[in-house]
């Protein structure tokens, strides 16, 4: 349906998931072969330090960037610094001297190699982006373009968080991997395109509308459970700025079986994978953040508008891979990939 590049969230809970599935229910990862999703915090500081500046320290000091404990995702900022052994700052932990980005320590300033950033690009450095942000490092844009620091994820690839981009990706994948994606796209209609925004407009109580630039499940419409107000609304915006909306047709979400107050019932799911791009190759998590919408009939499974969270188990075919759950473990099934050719370690998703 999109991707999530800026900061993406919810691996926390994946990790939390296992750990409770582990431990209310130890029996089905001893009659099942599960792969192991507890590498990831290492894997994580791994793929940092792989992209620290070159010419820098042998052991490049990375740390991760929160907005603060006011943020909805601090909690995962805490547990993913904590698992990986690196500092948690926040902007007024850290300032930029010479191009260089400096740690503030009880020891004296420690200049710091990687920042994994859980902040908005806009918020990032007051210098460059909004001049009111308190929550970024004034100048380290500069040092970002300079090469003296390393920024996780990138500033800018929001791009790919764009929604109208998304509809392009099948002719990116071709242009760049020279064949087709595996998996396909959902057809979207770019409401910019005069012909999109007809067709959109007469089945606004079919399709799902979006914000191009939205997220949390704010901000879309969905047609098929809306209000005829709440089309109608729909429909004055799409005509005054369609710019910037997409559509898409409104899914059969797949269900599982949820407990509910009037028992065990049907919600509707999606899955978030989580993949990790380094310079030595692209990692796939073999497990992910199943997200289940848990009002009954509902299509949002946004944590932001009441969703919850399942374990994934993907399943490992080949007799010889590990099954090592413990926290740690660099075993895990990891699914690598070099130069875009995958390293499949042998699993199916259940």
């Amino acid at each position: 349906l999109e991707d999530n590049a800026r900061t993406p969230s919810g691996v926390s809970y994946m990790l939390e998931n296992r750990e409770a599935m582990l431990r209310l229910c130890p029996e089905l990862f001893r009659s099942l072969r599960v792969a192991a999703v507890d590498s990831y915090p290492d894997r994580l500081l791994q793929t940092m330090q792989s992209v620290a500046p070159r010419g820098g320290s042998a052991a490049p000091t990375c740390v991760v960037l929160t907005p603060g404990h006011y943020n909805s995702a601090y909690y995962e900022h805490s547990f993913l610094a904590d698992s990986m052994g690196v500092e948690l700052v926040e902007a007024a932990d850290l300032f930029v001297d010479d191009d260089k980005v400096w740690m503030r320590t009880v020891a004296g300033p420690t200049r710091v190699d990687v920042i994994y950033r859980r902040i908005d690009d806009d918020f990032l450095d007051p210098l460059v982006f909004r001049p009111d942000s308190a929550l970024g490092v004034p100048g380290l844009i500069a040092a970002y373009a300079a090469g003296n620091v390393a920024i996780m994820n990138a500033p800018g690839n929001g791009i790919a968080d764009d929604k109208a981009i998304y509809s392009y990706m099948p002719e990116i994948v071709r242009f760049y991997a020279g064949g087709e994606a595996k998996l396909p796209n959902v057809e979207t209609w770019r409401c910019r395109e005069p012909e999109a925004l007809r067709y959109v407009l007469d089945h606004l109580d079919e399709v799902v509308v979006k914000l191009v630039d939205g997220s949390g499940g704010y901000g879309m419409l969905v047609g098929p459970t809306a209000s005829k107000q709440e089309i109608e609304d729909f429909r004055r915006a799409l005509i005054a700025e369609p710019h910037r909306y997409i559509a898409q047709p409104t899914l059969a979400l797949s269900t599982v079986p949820t407990l509910a107050p009037e028992g065990l019932a049907p919600r509707h799911v999606d899955f978030r994978p989580f993949v990790l791009t380094g310079s030595k190759g692209i990692q796939v998590v073999p497990g992910g953040l199943t997200r289940v919408a848990l009002r009954e009939g509902s299509l949002v499974v946004n944590s932001s508008q009441g969703g919850g969270t399942k374990d994934s188990f993907v399943l490992m075919n080949e007799p010889g891979q590990s099954q090592n759950q413990s926290q740690g473990a660099l075993g895990g099934g990891m699914t690598e990939s070099q130069n875009g050719m995958s390293q499949s370690q042998g699993s199916s998703l259940a």
